[in-house]
């Protein structure tokens, strides 16, 4: 067969699979249709399809389908970056500093130290968990931040699907999330700090922050439509500048994404973009991740710093909302519903991992074992917050009237 006709045959299998399963099982309330795509990227990968069928996984996923798969989720992941960074509001983040600050300053640093700690309880454990490429400082600090992500874009779809997105909670958790999801993009550039490049470092974010200044200055010019093109050139653009200079394109595309207004855009187009890059193009980029994922590596030790990993994540995470809590006067059960939403994984951690596995950072066991704990720690979100927003003391829609979203300027 052709490489065209093969590319299909992936496509098929790419969308049909994931989107049965969500459906003849029912598995929304535990484990929503994003979830059960990563879920069968794994399963469609080396270590389960390729090890049951090595022949027909060899010949469906050769490497010139691969290759073409490969541009196709890099250009989504990047697309998708992009929004979340549209969608932090540091407008309203800065009017409630003193909250978010301290509030997003405990549910990072809480479970990244628990995080880092588990880390090197890992590295004592025994060799192979580091990447060939990795310093101690940077393996023990890039398995921490993992620990700490937020994944702001899975965050909204579960708030959404929860009905609180627009409510006073959601715009509370989402303020948080926002300010951790700076965070987390700069932590990543210091990982990725190269001294031999520091200089192209150095001289991409200079230039960055000139020709962002005149790309703001024109987008509050243009109309909203227009705004979307220009927007997309410009992620292009940051995403090859940042890989250039040894950041990775990722940071490029967050970069793109931060350095425009929410409020450029209505509402309804951002959500309508993100849904249909998850609907379109996003399965695409499971199906990469459950290609690096080797079951053969590492056996039941990956699992057991799978279960690590998850204990520090959650664990860390809920111990600093608490503490959060405690010092902000926050009503009792706020800050074990906000703990257990802001432990959302999912996409931003494991676009965060993947980085960490492209600069050989973390070995495939690694990968592996963060990669469960993801998928694990998002679908346990709903199952555990859904009975608590139905019980009294916690705002939801019709208890407190919405935070209405920043109005767009009107199109011309």
């Amino acid at each position: 067969m052709s490489t065209t006709e093969l590319f299909l045959i992936a496509m098929t299998i790419i969308l049909s699979v994931p989107y049965l399963l969500w459906r003849v099982f029912r598995t929304d309330y535990w484990a929503p249709l994003v979830v059960v795509q990563i879920l069968t990227g794994i399963l469609l990968g080396p270590g389960v399809l390729g090890k049951v069928f090595p022949d027909y996984f060899a010949t469906v996923f050769a490497p010139p389908v691969i290759a073409a798969l490969n541009g196709i989720a890099w250009w989504a992941v990047m697309v998708f970056v992009w929004i979340a960074g549209i969608e932090l509001d540091l407008t309203e983040v800065w009017k409630q500093r003193r909250e978010c600050g301290t509030t997003a300053a405990l549910a990072l640093g809480v479970p990244l130290l628990a995080g880092c700690g588990a880390a090197m309880l890992m590295l004592a454990w025994r060799d192979g968990w580091m990447g060939p490429q990795a310093q101690p400082w940077q393996f023990v600090l890039g398995i921490g931040m993992a620990c700490a992500v937020t994944a702001l874009p899975i965050l909204i779809l579960l708030m959404e699907k929860l009905g609180i997105l627009r409510a006073p909670l959601g715009e509370r958790v989402l303020r948080y999330a926002s300010l951790d999801d700076v965070a987390i993009w700069a932590v990543l550039a210091i990982i990725l700090l190269d001294w031999t490049r520091v200089g192209h470092q150095l001289a991409f974010l200079a230039i960055f922050a000139v020709v962002a200044w005149a790309f703001r200055r024109l987008m509050a010019r243009l109309r909203e439509s227009d705004r979307y093109v220009l927007g997309l050139v410009w992620l292009a653009a940051c995403g090859y500048g940042a890989d250039w200079c040894g950041l990775h394109f990722m940071v490029g595309a967050f970069l793109a994404g931060a350095a425009m207004e929410r409020a450029w855009f209505r509402i309804e187009g951002l959500d309508t973009l993100r849904h249909n890059v998850l609907l379109v193009v996003m399965p695409v980029y499971f199906l990469s991740t459950g290609l690096r994922t080797n079951w053969q590596l590492g056996g039941v030790a990956v699992f057991g710093a799978a279960a690590l990993l998850l204990v520090a994540s959650v664990a860390g995470k809920l111990a600093g909302v608490g503490i959060a809590g405690r010092l902000l006067g926050w009503k009792r059960g706020d800050a074990w519903t906000i703990g257990w939403l802001l432990q959302t994984k999912a996409l931003i951690m494991i676009i965060f991992v993947n980085v960490l596995l492209d600069r050989g950072l973390i070995a495939g066991d690694t990968f592996t074992a963060l990669l469960l704990m993801a998928v694990a720690s998002t679908m346990l979100t709903i199952p555990v917050v859904a009975p608590r927003l139905a019980g009294p003391g916690i705002a939801r829609p019709g208890n407190e009237p919405p935070t209405s979203p920043p109005k767009a300027p009107e199109s011309a």
